[in-house]
């Protein structure tokens, strides 16, 4: 049985964001820096694990409705389609495309086609860890 600890509570909910963001900063970086798909799903699914270790899982699963083995699937398959998409264009598998554009507020930039694996290796590395933090936490 827990306890209802207001304190834990509202400083995982401050906590959440800051790693989530944080999450989502190494993700984008990943190309240059360190980080990437992998170690920002890593870092999101730490944030949603805080979550569950103040409240409980059944309260997690109303708040952040979303099916983990879903998940998995998309980004399997969009991590498949990436590296499976220059095969159409006579290609070897896992060719790299990139291109610089201009986006409004963030200026000139590059676009490569490793960000949609990347974020196919992320959606799978959050529905696994979840998934495997559900199964766990469900055996009580």
């Amino acid at each position: 049985m827990k306890t209802n600890d207001m304190i834990i509570q509202f400083t995982a909910k401050i906590v959440f964001f800051i790693i989530f963001f944080f999450a989502i900063h190494i993700f984008l970086a990943g190309h240059y820096t360190p980080g990437g798909g992998f170690v920002g799903g890593l870092l999101a699914s730490s944030a949603i694990v805080l979550l569950v270790l103040a409240f409980d899982i059944k309260t997690v699963r109303t708040v952040i409705p979303v099916n983990y083995t879903t998940l998995i699937g998309i980004g399997l398959l969009l991590a498949l389609a990436t590296a499976a998409f220059p095969m159409f264009k006579g290609d070897p598998f896992f060719t790299h495309y990139f291109d610089y554009f201009t986006l409004p507020l963030i200026g000139k930039t590059s676009l490569h086609t490793a960000m949609l694996f990347d974020t196919g290796v992320f959606l799978v590395v959050v529905g696994v860890t979840m998934t495997i933090i559900q199964t766990i936490g469900e055996d009580e």
